[in-house]
């Protein structure tokens, strides 16, 4: 289930939690997040390469491109034994930004992002159906746990794909990390 906790970046109150939809997606409209819910019809084999999920998914995926423009895209999928799933949990895990806008796209599975703006951060679980969408520039981290099980697509306005820059800011290693 899609769920938003919000609580202040000393931590110094109890989170406040929801799980409305419409709720969620107000709370993540003030700090400009958008969460769009999608359709996931395609049923994916488990060793489906990234061509096979982006072929499933080719009419959401050209619409986005359309309205956003985008000019690169790409599948990530993790599972419990992906021989690289600590580097890749590692390497999202601190805090960042990006000059792009990030949108993804989970079409299967579940991983977290935390959100730090306005003095708060603001944890949202993401679910297969759900299409984030977070603004540039705004400071945040992905944990997708220790046991990862999901796939997600990314959508690029630059032809680069995924460009991070770290702030250098522990404030991730403060909060709970994501139970898989």
């Amino acid at each position: 289930m899609t769920a938003l906790s919000l609580e202040p970046e000393d931590r110094s109150i109890p989170p406040q939690t929801l799980t409305d939809r419409a709720a969620i997606t107000a709370a993540l409209a003030e700090i400009g997040v958008a969460l769009e819910r999608w359709d996931t019809p395609a049923a994916l084999s488990s060793d489906a390469s990234s061509d096979e999920i982006l072929a499933a998914y080719a009419a959401p995926i050209a619409a986005l491109r359309q309205r956003f423009g985008f000019q690169s895209v790409d599948v990530v999928r993790m599972n419990p034994d992906h021989p690289q799933r600590e580097v890749a949990r590692g390497r999202f895990l601190a805090e960042h930004t990006h000059a792009d806008f990030e949108v993804r796209f989970f079409v299967e599975g579940r991983g977290c992002f935390y959100l730090h703006a306005a003095g708060a951060v603001t944890t949202l679980v993401c679910e297969a159906g759900d299409l984030i969408s977070v603004p540039a520039g705004m400071r945040h981290w992905f944990d997708m746990g220790e046991r990862p099980l999901f796939t997600a697509i990314r959508l690029f306005t630059t032809p680069e794909g995924w460009v991070a820059t770290f702030t250098g800011d522990d404030i991730a290693t403060r909060f709970p990390p994501f139970p898989t």
